[in-house]
């Protein structure tokens, strides 16, 4: 896997946050730079003007639910969130991230992390730690392809490379 680890600020969320809430729909008219600045107004308002290129936000259960609107992650990656921890990812979600380039990270003991910490991701290993404490948490690592996809800012990007490599 060719990625590197990401690190940044931990933006946390709690369970269930959904695609709408996420990028609420009334945003959905504007162009994504636009929408960037209204990420997660659904259950915090304002937070958009909260990111530093390369936070990470870390959620609970099911993050990404709802509809499969491949706006949601490309909001939060134009707003500069590097990756998503998160106990559990809806189906959808989860393969829109990596679509767009949006590391998505499945960690069982994603709450053991606090709002403002300091986190760094091994996606090749499965581990996410915790800088200010030190504490290493186990996540599922990611197929050698993913990272491929990712490491090329998204599948887009991954399958222009690859018709664009000669044949043998």
């Amino acid at each position: 896997m060719t990625t590197s680890p990401i690190s940044g600020t931990a933006r946390t969320f709690g369970d269930n946050i959904d695609t709408d809430v996420i990028v609420p729909g009334k945003y959905l008219v504007y162009d994504l730079p636009e929408i960037a600045k209204h990420v997660m107004d659904g259950v915090r308002p304002g937070f958009a003007d909260e990111i530093s290129h390369g936070d990470v936000i870390v959620g609970g259960r099911n993050f990404g639910t709802g509809s499969s609107r491949e706006m949601a992650p490309r909001g939060l990656q134009a707003a500069g969130i590097a990756a998503i921890v998160a106990k559990s990812f809806a189906r959808i979600f989860f393969r829109n991230c990596i679509n767009v380039g949006l590391a998505p990270v499945e960690c069982a003991d994603a709450d053991l992390v606090q709002e403002g910490q300091t986190v760094s991701i091994d996606l090749a290993a499965g581990r996410v730690t915790i800088v200010d404490t030190g504490q290493v948490l186990d996540a599922v690592a990611l197929p050698e392809e993913i990272g491929e996809i990712l490491a090329a800012g998204g599948m887009e990007n991954y399958l222009a490379a690859r018709l664009a490599r000669p044949t043998s």
